[in-house]
């Protein structure tokens, strides 16, 4: 990485950059947007804790899952599976589904980071929803490595902490089912994944893997349903394909009819 030169102040004190170059984000504005992500989901460790122990879960394996697996949409759904009874294979396979998605931020995020090699291994457990749009958000490699490290560090030590708090809390609220903290994982999971969602195809992605995954809910073993839902990607690809496809045969068609009348 090219050194970092100081830049003229603009008019509002900000340091401007040169042109056709991205302009530095002040490294508390990014702290300060780190830190409130990563405050905001660590705080619902709670409720995985809560929900993992009365799944009957023990705490080491509840406190082992954050710790090691560190992902919580596939937390909560392995967790989920099983307190509905599902197979423990099934239930596995659908949270590494869940968490597959995380390979893919790593390709883009290790163009970003451009971490030593030393410090990736380290790095990927961090590679997450949450640190992955704070650091895409950031204009230069030095806001987003500072972004994706605040994140990370935040967040893994708050879901771990709350984690551990809610499963030591569950036997003192009682009944977990009657207080819904079971959807409060995948509440903030669709909080975070809505604003991603900005093509007609990713939205169409989204709303048939809701559908495929609610409609197979009542008819196919806990955990089997999330596998089905990852179908709807290829699937709405694959109609995108066809229909471009025919609209290109389409116009192939009718440009040769214009060249016939023309002749």
């Amino acid at each position: 990485m090219a050194e970092q030169t100081a830049h003229p102040e603009t008019p509002t004190g900000r340091a401007a950059a040169p042109a056709g170059q991205p302009v530095p984000k002040p490294d508390s504005a990014v702290v300060r947007d780190a830190l409130g992500v990563g405050i905001a989901v660590g705080l619902s460790g709670f409720a995985f804790g809560v929900t993992s122990a009365g799944s009957g879960l023990s705490l080491l394996q509840t406190c082992a899952l954050s710790l090691l697996v560190f992902t919580g949409a596939s937390q909560f759904a392995l967790v989920g599976a099983i307190a509905a009874g599902g197979n423990p294979l099934a239930a596995a396979a659908g949270a590494f589904f869940l968490g597959v998605r995380n390979a893919f931020y790593g390709l883009r995020l290790s163009q970003l980071l451009a971490l030593p090699r030393f410090v990736r291994p380290f790095a990927a457990h961090w590679v997450i929803d949450e640190t992955t749009a704070v650091a895409l958000a950031q204009p230069t490699r030095r806001s987003v490595r500072l972004g994706f490290t605040v994140t990370g560090l935040t967040l893994y030590v708050l879901w771990n902490l709350t984690t551990l708090l809610g499963a030591l809390g569950a036997e003192a609220l009682g009944d977990t089912d009657a207080w819904g903290l079971d959807a409060a994982g995948p509440a903030v999971f669709l909080a975070l994944l809505a604003p991603m969602l900005r093509t007609a195809t990713e939205r169409a992605v989204a709303a048939l893997a809701v559908l495929l995954g609610l409609g197979f809910l009542p008819v196919l073993p806990a955990g089997v349903p999330v596998l089905v839902a990852a179908l709807a990607a290829p699937a709405v690809l694959w109609l995108k394909g066809r229909a471009m496809n025919d609209v290109g045969t389409a116009d192939e068609a009718r440009d040769g009819r214009t060249k016939g009348e023309d002749r």
